[in-house]
């Protein structure tokens, strides 16, 4: 980057140990994070943890009030943001508008993680734990999503009528590609592959809901 940083951004509020190392590698970088982590930040004993600055907080009522969240000029030029607050972890999504990339956190998993692991041998690939093997299979964007859409409809929301608004108005940006904390990244068909996954709050129908 030339030795230039403009913005370091918090994706949700379980994302954000190395900050403080970012920061000080880059002093004149801005912080971005969701609401509840810069106190979350100021109660931790963690010697990773510095008690940064925020230039930029996300929370629920500039999302309730429906108004946009200015950054900076520069900023907004180049990203939309799209803060979910109905998701349980805080989650802040960019879309980098220039190339059609939105980047995502905890939003949407596509694993398994093959090319995050991609340098390890083969034997030490894939968990062998029951419960990351279950979790995986669930957090795909391939094949038979009934699991994956029940997770993202029961569990992953704290609150299912503004996550709804939130997949909604991502559903709208013009992307091609996602790039997720956890999973391949995902290029040509990310659209196709977001619009299925969170089929049933885009669709909205009360038919769509599992049956206990």
């Amino acid at each position: 980057m030339g030795g230039k940083l403009g913005y370091i951004v918090a994706p949700d509020i379980e994302h954000h140990i190395f900050i403080s190392e970012w920061k000080a590698a880059y002093p004149s970088a801005r912080i971005i994070g969701p609401e509840g982590l810069p106190e979350k930040r100021a109660a931790q004993k963690d010697e990773k943890v510095s008690q940064d600055e925020f230039f930029a907080v996300f929370d629920s009522k500039s999302n309730a009030s429906g108004t946009k969240k200015s950054i900076t000029p520069a900023f907004d030029a180049d990203f939309d943001v799209e803060y979910v607050d109905g998701h349980i972890s805080n989650e802040i999504v960019l879309f980098y508008k220039p190339d059609g990339i939105v980047l995502e956190a905890d939003l949407l998993f596509n694993l398994p993680a093959r090319e995050q692991y991609s340098r390890l041998p083969e034997a030490e690939r894939q968990s062998t734990n029951i419960s990351n093997r279950l979790f995986s299979s669930i957090q795909t964007t391939d094949g038979d999503l009934k699991w994956a859409r029940r997770y993202h409809w029961h569990l992953a929301n704290s609150d299912r009528t503004s996550f709804n608004a939130s997949i909604r108005r991502i559903a709208t940006w013009d992307f091609k590609t996602i790039v997720p904390c956890h999973g391949d990244t995902i290029e040509g068909d990310a659209k196709t592959r977001f619009n299925n996954v969170f089929a049933w709050h885009l669709e909205g129908k009360k038919g769509a809901v599992p049956k206990a």
